[in-house]
């Protein structure tokens, strides 16, 4: 004690009220900074700093400049939804750090000028002398200098709900409870410095990209280069050829509305929320749209065993008994948990015990204890024995609880404990703990001496499980048949982490550590070694975010699973933090998905879903691409021939926005490729070089076709306002085709891709023979011999696929 009080140069009296004032001058107070929030304004108005946003408003401007209101209307429409979603969702992300302020306890007790008084806890100062009961909170970061029967709930900071005993010397941490006993402490650590403290300065750090942000922004950014360099090339082509600047003016127009795909934020957003939506049905809470895709994108999943992989149930599922009267014994009454309204009530290896031995008959008093503590790791009480002696039962690490014993009890007859008995007992729990068992020894002795805790009498082990969940092992094997490991970080011992990661197929050839030996590794050797580690044990909860940052930097898509206040760290610098239902609030605003059932099957049934919807964001892209590529050449083409515009702004936007519409968010909900968890996880970019090779296929198909059709029905000598109607007509059918090719090849197909291209060929026949429409799109009707050629000539585009498909195979 004297040691740690005069480190921090203060005495059992407590600090004198000027020698507070000077340490509150040096330390400050103890209480959470907090970032200062980003003002709404200016986060709102940031949700416009974003390359497609920025080509929608220039296709807004344009449509505007050139008369089109309506269409400039439903452009700027499409802006504002996703700005406002961008901003709800980091409006929502300034939250975690005002979870854990309220955390920080109000009030405390402490020593000073030798009086105990109760003070604002922002007022503790390293030094301070905090005293502690039963029922308190932990007001900042102790050293503990005497201590009585002290257990704490540190669960909301560890995520782990066993007691933690405590000793002289050991830390407690802010925000943890007081289960039983009482203690003194000196603060050694306040506000900021404190692992609360520290946890806040990383969940207010910015986060990384989503995978798909990075995608959007690169696919964004070539758009936006094409666009310019197809209307800056154009214009002087147009203006050489002795073109009018207010015709080139409408030429390089019809061009950036062509090239700039309007409608894809507006499908991008359903298709995520629909996402969302379908994995809310599986018990998975996605808070972030862009989240959704995240999950199907991971190559690593790292996982807690408790309560994830397993059912956080501690139960006796194997025993080995010398005289099993004296274990049952010994289980009912040397221990702390209790049955209450018919529930058993304690930690979780006293329930488990407790409940195995509940039917045994036995009332004895008890007369003292000597509590569980991580050093002697046994509990012993003592009971009152009909003839007045007293009986000594003892519990606990079952090597320990041996090496205390002198004798055996077999059957009721004492025998002295030989080398050779000796060896076969440790075999037994050798064997049970390499059957993923948490092994106990028992053992007692009659009459209480000096040392109550020697020269004990064994009589035998109970084997305790945490099972795992029914279908976790399926689960697992399907990550690994969809290309993505599944590394095992938990807080239990080694062999027990080993025989249930074996079990459940995540240990195979690679290697398991243990947070000692990471801690002792430095970050060139972990990282030449993380790779092939399957298996974490005995990891304390800070470690987590060193290993997620090493996974990242070595180029996966990382997602972690917590539940604690000291996991939010690492479920922020993942690539999707997930945090269980029945986790802290704290962990929960740090992650990006809520587990409401925390059970590891939910979280492959969110990378499946992942998966989907990363399929059909990419099919609607190439569809939507495509139809882009198609008109920026046809446009091209006419104006290379000297051939008139084929379509008005106001026809390319109805192209780019409402015929884009229907086919397109129909294709963002189609259903899941039949080999979507049978093939690796997506890395590359959303439009891939194969891909590309398909848009450009099917872009330059839709050209010809449409120049030619254009220039035939020119060449007829019908009016310009038919031809160009034929040209737009033909253009939408090839589109409808178009949206055939990109369907999903999906067991069960989707009927809205459907009803969706019917209701836009409906929408297009209103165009061309209503009478009020043909006055806004300069359309007019067009008859059967016209009909017969676009749908001859749009059916090209299907048989193109598949010779494109073969090609390219």
């Amino acid at each position: 004690m004297s040691d740690i009080l005069s480190e921090f140069n203060t005495s059992i009296n407590g600090l004198s009220d000027e020698e507070v004032l000077k340490r509150h001058e040096k330390y400050g107070l103890n209480e959470l900074d907090e970032k200062k929030p980003t003002p709404l304004i200016v986060l709102f108005l940031s949700q416009f700093v974003d390359i497609l946003i920025g080509l929608l408003l220039i296709a807004a401007v344009a449509a505007f400049a050139v008369g089109d209101v309506i269409d400039a209307g439903v452009i700027l429409l499409a802006v504002l939804l996703n700005t406002v979603m961008g901003f709800i969702q980091e409006y929502r992300s300034q939250r975690a750090v005002e979870s854990l302020k309220n955390l920080i306890v109000k009030r405390a007790i402490v020593r000073r000028n030798n009086v105990a008084l109760e003070v604002d806890s922002k007022t503790l100062t390293p030094g301070d002398i905090v005293v502690l009961e039963e029922g308190n909170k932990v007001p900042a970061d102790l050293i503990l200098i005497e201590t009585k029967n002290l257990s704490c709930d540190e669960s909301s900071l560890t995520g782990e709900s066993e007691a933690v005993k405590k000793a002289v010397n050991d830390k407690a941490y802010m925000d943890s409870n007081i289960l039983s006993g009482h203690a003194l402490g000196v603060v050694s650590e306040i506000g900021m410095k404190t692992e609360i403290g520290k946890i806040a300065s990383i969940v207010q750090e910015d986060e990384d990209p989503t995978p798909l942000e990075i995608r959007v922004g690169k696919l964004g950014k070539i758009l936006s280069a094409i666009a310019i360099v197809v209307c800056v090339a154009i214009f002087i082509i147009e203006l050489l050829q002795g073109t009018s600047l207010v015709e080139t003016f409408m030429t390089a127009v019809s061009l950036a509305v062509a090239a700039i795909p309007e409608g894809l934020p507006a499908v991008l957003t359903l298709t995520l929320a629909l996402g969302m939506s379908e994995m809310a049905k599986s018990n998975a809470i996605v808070k972030k749209l862009l989240s959704v895709e995240t999950l199907g994108s991971c190559t690593i999943i790292c996982s807690d065993k408790t309560g994830t992989l397993t059912e956080n149930k501690m139960s006796v599922v194997d025993s080995f008994f010398l005289n099993e009267d004296k274990t049952l014994l010994i289980s009912k009454l040397c221990n702390n948990a209790v049955i209450s309204n018919g529930k058993i009530i304690g930690d979780q290896t006293d329930r488990a015990i407790l409940k195995y031995s509940k039917d045994y008959e036995t009332s004895l008093e008890r007369v003292d204890e000597i509590a569980l503590d991580s050093y002697r790791k046994m509990m012993t009480t003592i009971h009152r024995l009909d003839g007045g002696n007293n009986i000594v039962l003892t519990k606990g690490a079952p090597e320990i609880i041996l090496d205390k014993c002198n004798h055996i009890d077999k059957a009721g007859s004492i025998k002295i404990i030989t080398p050779e008995i000796k060896e076969n007992i440790l075999q037994k729990i050798n064997e049970m703990s390499e059957a993923a068992l948490r092994v106990i020894g028992f053992a007692y002795k009659i009459n209480e001496t000096e040392n109550p805790e020697e020269n004990l009498i064994f009589t035998g082990l109970l084997g305790l499980m945490d099972p795992p969940k029914r279908n976790a092992k399926k689960s697992i094997n399907d990550c690994i048949k969809a290309g993505i490991e599944v590394k095992m970080i938990t807080g239990d011992h080694q062999k027990t982490a080993c025989a249930i990661a074996k079990n459940l197929g995540i240990l195979t050839t690679g290697k398991v550590i243990t947070g000692d030996e990471l801690e002792e590794m430095t970050d060139e050797e972990y990282l030449s070694v993380a790779k092939d580690i399957q298996v974490y044990a005995r990891v304390k909860p800070a470690q987590k975010m060193r290993i997620v940052e090493t996974l990242k930097q070595l180029g996966n898509i990382v997602a972690m699973t917590g539940d604690g206040v000291n996991d939010a760290p690492a479920l922020k610098k993942a690539s999707i933090g997930v945090s269980m239902g029945d986790g802290t609030d704290v962990a929960k605003e740090a992650s990006d998905m809520i587990l409401q059932d925390n059970d590891f099957t939910t979280i492959v049934k969110a990378i499946k879903e992942g998966r989907k919807i990363y399929d059909n964001i990419k099919r609607f892209v190439k569809f939507q691409v495509s139809t882009n590529v198609g008109a920026i050449l046809t446009i091209i083409g006419t104006s290379l021939m000297g051939l008139p515009l084929p379509f008005n702004p106001a026809q390319l936007l109805w192209l780019n926005i409402v015929m884009d519409g229907p086919p397109a968010q129909t294709l963002g909900i189609e259903g899941a490729e039949k080999d979507t968890m049978e093939r690796p996880p997506e890395k590359g970019d959303i439009i891939t070089k194969n891909t590309l090779l398909q848009i450009f296929g099917a872009g330059l198909v839709m050209a010809i076709g449409t120049v030619a059709v254009f220039w035939w029905q020119l060449a007829s000598k019908v009016s310009t306002q038919k031809a160009m109607t034929v040209a737009f007509t033909l253009f939408v059918v090839y589109q409808l085709f178009n949206a055939l090719n990109c369907k999903a090849n999906s067991e069960k197909s989707s009927k809205y891709l459907y009803i969706g291209i019917i209701l836009s060929f409906i929408l297009q026949l209103l165009i061309i023979y209503l009478p009020q429409l043909q006055i806004i799109f300069r359309t007019t009707s067009i008859g059967f011999t016209e009909w017969i050629v676009i749908l001859i000539v749009a059916s090209t585009i299907l048989i193109s696929q598949k010779i494109m498909d073969k090609v390219i195979k």
